[in-house]
């Protein structure tokens, strides 16, 4: 059974700006929590007792998450010669292996191959929010002797996987085979033996490998249409996943809000203030953020 899995939060979250101005992606609250938190959950469930993260952008603020994980020394030495800080959350072993410079997929995959000690890891881009069976994922990559298999939906803009039954043939047409039609969930398993396609201490995508594979007849897939999936990759789809999505009552219980104010179809954040007079519909304040008196605030992200 997988009990490890490495969630990659190393991007920079451009589309997302500004908000990225101010936090790493994974780190930008989803109802009152760090989207990459909602990942960690989803995996625990799936049975995962050990994680990897990778830095980047704003790095120092992944120590700095509510005392929800706590960061107590150095840990292991990366795949690139990159040592890694090691923490908890919720009690379970936690790793930030950070990049100064940026790796990409694969290098930063590359990079947890001394954490990941010859086991299998379950990959969850922490960037994501998703409510996939991952159970099935797993229990289809054990039964395939793949060393990779990856999780696809049917639906979607970025139809770039091309499958044959429960095989990847090919991905953006680059081998030739065949146009896509799935999506790649950014979530897979994988073996020790994809760590051995990747070459050490380059910046490299993980496709190159994914297609090598590919060629063999060995890129496993598994098509999960069960369950949300969005990538909250601009603040048009931020907001969206915060009226279309329930996943914690929308008004904190620490949110401060004059009697006087109205609040609708919108997400107060713990700490928040929402001063007399104020109007806040179809909006996310995040924690801690402020509505002056009076203030008219509508399909907006009040950062604070």
């Amino acid at each position: 059974m997988i009990r490890k899995a490495f969630l990659p939060g190393a991007g920079l979250g451009t589309r997302l700006r500004p908000l990225t101005d101010l936090l790493p992606k994974p780190l930008v609250p989803l109802f009152h929590r760090p989207l990459i938190e909602w990942a960690m959950e989803s995996c625990r469930a799936a049975g995962i007792t050990d994680f990897a993260i990778n830095t980047h952008h704003l790095a120092e603020k992944w120590e700095m998450v509510d005392g929800r994980w706590e960061m107590d020394g150095e840990g292991l030495v990366g795949g690139n010669g990159l040592s890694s800080k090691m923490g908890t959350w919720r009690g379970l072993p936690l790793h930030l292996f950070h990049e100064p410079d940026l790796l990409e997929t694969g290098g930063g995959v590359k990079n947890i191959e001394a954490w990941a000690g010859g086991e299998s890891v379950l990959i969850h881009n922490g960037d994501i929010f998703s409510s996939l069976p991952l159970c099935r994922l797993i229990a289809a990559h054990e039964a395939s002797g793949n060393p990779v298999t990856l999780a696809l939906r049917s639906q979607g803009k970025a139809k770039h996987i091309a499958i044959d039954g429960d095989l990847a043939i090919d991905i953006r047409a680059m081998l030739g085979r065949a146009e896509g039609t799935h999506v790649f969930s950014g979530i897979y398993c994988f073996t020790p033996e994809l760590l051995g396609l990747i070459p050490p201490r380059e910046k490299i995508s993980v496709i190159p490998a994914f297609l090598e594979l590919a060629k063999q007849g060995r890129l496993g897939a598994i098509v999960l249409d069960d369950g949300d999936w969005r990538d909250l990759g601009d603040p048009a789809a931020y907001l969206a996943a915060h009226r279309e999505l329930a996943l914690a009552p929308a008004i904190h219980a620490e949110a401060r809000i004059d009697p006087t104010a109205v609040i609708e179809r919108s997400v107060i954040g713990p700490r928040a203030e929402i001063a007399a007079g104020a109007v806040v519909r179809d909006s996310v304040v995040w924690p801690g953020a402020k509505v002056g008196v009076g203030e008219q605030v509508e399909s907006r992200i009040v950062t604070g």
